[in-house]
């Protein structure tokens, strides 16, 4: 059976700073979007922290991140995945590139379906910021 855990509250918006704090992985993309602005949200996975076996250099946890941005808003995401010892060839931990890592942890939260639901609901965040469907206040001063 295989071990995976899906820790992260997917969806939380993190503060730009606490994004900076964190590893940038190199794999990033654009998507245009249809709407009146015609703005394109970049989508940029990245590995915050990985957990790893100090006698063989399996890794056991990734710490992930997906940020969107369309020039003017912006949302993300945060989660952990664990992982699996592999079978066969194990790729030395200093080998391990950022595109490798993010590559398992989309595989582990269930491919292409589960990239394009979470970036969707980034999407959505940022779509409500541009035209907010509710507001908070009082009327009075």
């Amino acid at each position: 059976m295989r071990y995976w855990q899906n820790c992260g509250p997917l969806g939380l918006s993190l503060p730009k700073a606490a994004c900076h704090l964190h590893f940038r992985a190199q794999l990033r993309y654009t998507v245009p979007i249809t709407d009146d602005l015609m703005a394109t949200t970049e989508y940029i996975w990245g590995v915050a922290q990985m957990e790893r076996h100090t006698a063989d250099g399996i890794v056991i946890t990734v710490h992930y991140t997906v940020d969107a941005n369309d020039g003017t808003y912006s949302a993300g995401a945060y989660g952990s995945v664990g992982l699996e010892a592999p079978e066969g060839n194990v790729i030395p931990y200093a080998d391990l590139t950022p595109e490798l890592v993010i590559g398992w942890v989309q595989e582990k939260l269930g491919g292409e379906e589960k990239v394009a639901e979470i970036e969707a609901a980034l999407q959505a965040q940022i779509d409500q910021q541009r035209t907010p469907t509710t507001a908070a206040g009082v009327p009075w001063s």
